[in-house]
């Protein structure tokens, strides 16, 4: 009843608004993971700072009774233009973690985007929406348990793969290092001691968590041989798997559905993603959390939309916050945009009922913003809505 109370309040407007009472909710160093970025964090900041440079241009005196939010992606029919994008330890943000999130993506009629590093299995996910899930993969434990982990997302039913191309390594994310993020999941007790605090800080929690089991293994990547892969170092198991446009060739081999490409900032990988094959292309920096000072992904929109010229769908991730930025990706030649932290602060706030309220603001937000552009749908939106900063314009 508490978390219905927080998700009803009038303080929570927007969807930052979840942000403190996330932090009020759950340990520094899980709101850190999730609140945070690579290096000092300029990438993180300039994602969400970009949206600024564009103002609309729009028809007025015009009266749109009824607005029209749905899109296609990847052949798959959404009643909303974003979909709920992958984001990893979202069980150590509330047990709930992937299942509420695809559930609540499923009831909006909209699709749920799996990270491998994820605390529940892919099969309880996938039972859990009724709506299109994707499964996000990293080759971690290497190409056996990237096989398994494929086979059983193509007999469990999901519908497409997220492959993401921007980790050969991990970003050094400073807050973790601070917050002992690898000492709190993998140290002993001796090197756990002093980050203790923060944990026992959060009662409510602490409780919760130690109720649904502790911390979880990595149900979803399983060596073959071996059991699932123990959460303790996720960034050297990262190292070690980095993707190469010679293994999307291995893995369209192994998958037969749709395949995007996630982690694109440039026109040229956004080519050599359409040689292998992909079908769609998620324009991305991680959400600021691999290398800083990378373009904004907004900033970057304008260049892979001219690349692709139209072969496979774009879609955006990094920064989007509300209605009008979804607006102006979708303006600029997005199909849809990809939504994490906007989805995952009301998780950790509210479980699934703050991901529904953060869905809901989402799209009424989208909504209000399409009226008063004078437009009906978000199909019909494009460049003419906006105003583009001259500059942007000349890089082309």
């Amino acid at each position: 009843m508490k978390n219905a109370s927080r998700v009803a309040s009038p303080r929570v407007v927007f969807v930052e608004d979840f942000r403190p009472i996330a932090r009020r909710r759950i340990p520094r160093a899980v709101f850190d993971y999730l609140d945070g970025g690579a290096e000092g964090e300029v990438t993180l900041r300039e994602n969400c700072r970009v949206f600024d440079d564009l103002t609309f241009r729009p028809r007025h005196a015009v009266v749109v009774p009824k607005c029209d939010l749905s899109t296609r992606v990847l052949g798959f029919d959404l009643s909303l233009p974003f979909l709920l994008a992958p984001v990893g330890y979202s069980r150590l943000m509330h047990p709930g973690g992937e299942v509420a999130a695809a559930r609540a993506a499923g009831k909006a009629g909209t699709a749920y985007i799996l990270s491998t590093i994820s605390g529940h299995k892919l099969e309880d996910v996938k039972a859990g929406s009724s709506g299109p899930v994707f499964y996000q993969l990293y080759l971690m434990g290497g190409r056996g348990a990237a096989e398994a982990s494929i086979e059983r997302a193509r007999q469990a039913g999901f519908s497409a793969l997220v492959v993401t191309i921007d980790t050969p390594v991990a970003g050094i994310r400073e807050r973790d290092f601070r917050n002992g993020m690898k000492e709190l999941v993998s140290g002993s007790a001796l090197e756990k001691m002093r980050y203790l605090p923060q944990i026992l800080s959060r009662p409510r929690w602490l409780a919760g968590f130690l109720k649904d089991g502790g911390m979880p293994a990595l149900p979803n990547v399983v060596p073959p041989g071996k059991g699932p892969m123990e959460l303790i170092d996720v960034a050297a198991a990262l190292a070690a798997s980095a993707v190469t446009w010679a293994d999307l060739r291995w893995i369209r081999e192994l998958w037969r559905g749709p395949i995007m490409v996630k982690g694109v900032l440039t026109g040229d990988d956004a080519r050599h993603a359409i040689d292998e094959g992909a079908a769609a292309i998620s324009i991305s920096n991680h959400g600021g959390r691999q290398l800083d000072y990378l373009q904004a992904s907004l900033r970057a929109l304008p260049e892979v939309v001219r690349a692709v010229n139209g072969q496979v769908e774009v879609l955006m991730d990094g920064g989007v916050r509300r209605g009008t930025d979804i607006a102006k990706a979708i303006c600029l030649g997005a199909r849809a945009v990809l939504c994490g932290r906007a989805y995952a602060y009301g998780l950790a706030a509210a479980g699934e009922a703050g991901v529904h309220r953060a869905i809901e603001i989402l799209r009424t937000d989208s909504e209000r913003t399409l009226r008063l552009l004078g437009c009906a749908s978000i199909s019909e939106l494009d460049r003419s809505y906006v105003n583009v900063p001259r500059s942007w314009d000349l890089d082309g």
